[in-house]
């Protein structure tokens, strides 16, 4: 089969024949339709030599959508021809947080070796998939694959980071999206399906910016010297009471720290290394710094409902296996208008 493989440290990823994965006991195999690129990719493929060097060759692709294809011995769950997503940060199973379904914050996953499928294991970015276990799957249930693979990172990432945020996001309040490419314009519409929130909307291009506003930004300023007092003025001089930076580099933590209110919330979501400092008088009052990862799978699934429900969507790229390596360049120019998805089986 062909997969997008990063297989050589500070080399491009290429597409190459590589077999079919053998489906052992417990396992699925899925015939991928989809699958989203994130710059959690590029993360990966930034890393020093001596730290990617075990994981090579790795075949690339977190956000994954597909058809069981062929199931193992003792897997019920599921049954050939099922349409499903890839729930993508996979646990042991068997500690207090993977039986609540939170293997993103699984307790042995580093102590066992498990890392997720393109960030570590194989992706998605293949003709075929292997998924280890059926409760890293969920029916999609009549949603389109390719128009909502990514909501399986980029729907996921901010349904988390802004619900534990809601109770601070009633009428009269303000959040703050710091970002509004393939992450961030999905959460615009997350705020504003779920919280009374006025949604101001930064990033570094009217291209971008005009992208939160199609979904549903209140306001939509550029992020550079002028931002934090544009949302200073926005507020009435209060600030933010919750901010959501997806970029997560140096400038944009400033920018977040400076711009929340007193009780506010900073989420961090971005992995730009973006350092924030907290002391007294370094931040506002009572102000709470998150750095949430990825979701639980119970909020997959409800992720998936809003979009059943038409609450989110997802603006999508579409491309083919072969122009991967292009994509990543484009992704790193910033020239990618939403979400990019790969259509490894045409």
């Amino acid at each position: 089969m062909k997969a997008l493989q990063y297989r050589t440290a500070g080399s491009a990823p290429e597409v190459v024949e590589i077999p079919v994965p053998q489906v052992g006991p417990g396992q699925i195999l899925i015939k991928v339709t989809a699958a989203g690129v994130c710059h959690s990719d590029e993360f990966v493929m930034n890393m020093p030599a001596e730290q990617v060097a075990p994981m090579l060759p790795l075949t690339l692709g977190h956000e994954g959508a597909g058809i069981v294809h062929e199931l193992g011995e003792g897997v019920t769950e599921f049954q050939l021809g099922d349409a499903v997503a890839v729930y993508g940060p996979w646990g042991c199973g068997r500690c207090q947080n993977c039986a609540a379904g939170k293997e993103n914050y699984c307790s042995n996953a580093a102590a066992d070796g498990i890392r997720p499928p393109g960030l570590g294991a194989p992706g998605a970015m293949a003709e075929y998939m292997l998924v280890d276990n059926a409760r890293h799957l969920v029916p999609l249930e009549g949603l389109d694959p390719v128009a909502n693979v990514s909501l399986t990172d980029a729907g996921l990432t901010p349904y988390h980071a802004i619900k534990n945020s809601l109770p601070k996001l009633g009428a009269g309040t303000t959040a703050v999206v710091i970002g509004t490419g393939g992450l961030g314009h999905v959460g615009i519409q997350i705020l504003r399906a779920l919280s009374g929130a006025t949604v101001i909307a930064l990033d570094v291009t009217e291209g971008k910016l005009e992208l939160a506003r199609e979904v549903g930004a209140h306001h939509a300023i550029l992020s550079d010297s002028g931002a934090v007092a544009a949302i200073k003025e926005l507020t009435g001089g209060r600030g933010a009471n919750a901010v959501f930076d997806f970029v997560g580099i140096q400038p944009t933590v400033n920018i977040a720290a400076a711009a929340v209110a007193a009780e506010g919330d900073v989420t961090i979501v971005g992995i730009g290394g973006g350092m924030l400092p907290v002391g007294f008088g370094s931040i506002a009052y009572d102000a709470a710094v998150r750095t949430p990862y990825w979701g639980s799978r119970s909020e997959l699934i409800e992720v998936l409902e809003m979009a059943r429900r038409g609450q989110i969507t997802v603006e999508v790229e579409t491309f083919a296996l072969k122009e991967a390596p292009t994509v990543y360049e484009r992704l790193h120019a910033g020239d990618i208008r939403g979400r990019a998805v790969l259509l490894p089986n045409g």
